[in-house]
């Protein structure tokens, strides 16, 4: 026999039947139709059964149907069974499948035609207890079957607001991860510009330590502008990336970069040394916000891969389009003097290996809802993107 274990609430559930049925054959024994013909001792071994049947309540949560159908056919004899049978038919209906239900229900009415037969000739004193009996047991079936699809519901919605509540789980953690990835994107677009900056000037000064002090002053104030800017840039990205309000910065924050901040960004590589040549932006209607600024974080990246990958090399950015168009964005480089293999081609956003700056561009273009490719042409390198501009 399977070992059943009972919490204190199942255990007060059953105390409590078991005492509905002792109560039950005790009130009602005065209403049973007992026949005088049965002597003292068969009424003492009437009412022996019919406390054995209490106590057998404690038994239900193990053996229910068995119970059930011991119960039924023995109050066909006994006359002091009828409370502990509507127990032992509510737990089957509260706890079997409905096959076993069904069985211990037909067995429970099977006497029902015969009674239904003999009714016009039996007397009211024997008819009235049976019309009570079969209401009782079909009483105690209903509302078995009630408490069943009550507790399959809060099961369902238990396990619905399990499962609810481990789809937000896993949103939240995703929202964290796309949080995340948005802050080293942009740490290493906006570090990645300015640090590169700086690593030219302090190559400069490291290689040519005879320079003129008027350009040695020159170069330091590039660096330190640089490390400022640097670390300006740094605290603007963690402040807008922890409001994510979307409703722009907060106060003493710069704004994000936008489309029209190209010019601003050229001349400070210009300034490093680069030989920059800048067609647009379009002049007019300024794009979208992320439009505007998915387009100069591509632009910056550009400019700071060919200044690691291909140092003096004449550099070329163009960018056009309009509403409804779309916004294109292309800046291209002539080289190096040797081909360098460290550097990374990005033909459709990919994610592994190197290149992760140019992952990190196409991954932008693509939440923008537009596309980016970066792959060798003519000698040199050459990115190429298109972002959607609603008309």
């Amino acid at each position: 026999m399977r070992r059943i274990h009972r919490t204190r609430r199942d255990w007060a559930a059953d105390l409590g039947l078991f005492l509905f049925a002792a109560c039950f054959a005790a009130v009602s024994s005065q209403s049973i139709p007992v026949p005088e013909s049965l002597g003292a001792a068969w009424r003492a071994a009437d009412q022996a059964v019919g406390g054995l049947g209490c106590a057998a309540v404690l038994l239900r949560r193990r053996r229910p149907v068995e119970l059930a159908v011991a119960l039924l056919l023995a109050g066909s004899v006994a006359h002091y069974l009828t409370g502990p049978a509507m127990v032992a038919v509510f737990t089957v209906a509260a706890t079997r499948p409905w096959k076993a239900t069904a069985w211990v229900a037909g067995l429970a009415f099977a006497p029902l035609p015969v009674f239904l037969w003999q009714l016009p000739e039996m007397s009211e004193e024997r008819a009235g207890p049976a019309v009570t009996y079969f209401a009782l047991i079909a009483g105690s079936i209903g509302w078995g079957l009630f408490r069943r699809s009550r507790q399959q519901l809060i099961a369902s919605l238990r396990e619905r607001a399990e499962l609810a509540e481990a789809d937000a789980e896993s949103r939240a953690e995703r929202a964290r991860m796309e949080a995340r990835e948005e802050i080293a994107r942009e740490m290493h677009d906006v570090l990645g510009h300015r640090l590169s900056l700086l690593s030219v000037h302090a190559g400069a000064l490291e290689f040519n330590p005879g320079a003129p002090r008027a350009e040695i002053e020159r170069a330091a104030g590039v660096m330190r502008e640089s490390a400022h800017l640097a670390l300006h840039d740094l605290r603007e990205v963690i402040g807008v990336l922890r409001t994510g309000s979307g409703e722009g910065p907060a106060e003493g924050e710069r704004p994000q970069p936008e489309l029209a901040d190209l010019p601003r960004l050229v001349a400070e590589a210009r300034a490093a040394g680069g030989r920059i040549e800048l067609a647009g932006p379009p002049a007019g209607a300024a794009p979208p916000p992320l439009v505007g600024r998915t387009a100069y974080r591509i632009v910056q990246e550009a400019l700071t891969n060919a200044r690691k990958h291909a140092p003096g090399a004449d550099v070329d950015v163009r960018v056009g389009g309009g509403p409804g168009d779309g916004l294109t964005v292309e800046v291209r480089d002539t080289g190096p003097a040797g081909p360098d293999p460290a550097r990374p081609t990005v033909p459709e956003p990919a994610g592994g290996g190197g290149g992760q700056g140019l992952i990190g561009l196409a991954e932008r273009a693509r939440l923008a809802g537009g596309e980016l490719t970066a792959l060798p042409a003519g000698g040199g390198f050459r990115v190429h993107a298109w972002l959607p501009w609603q008309g």
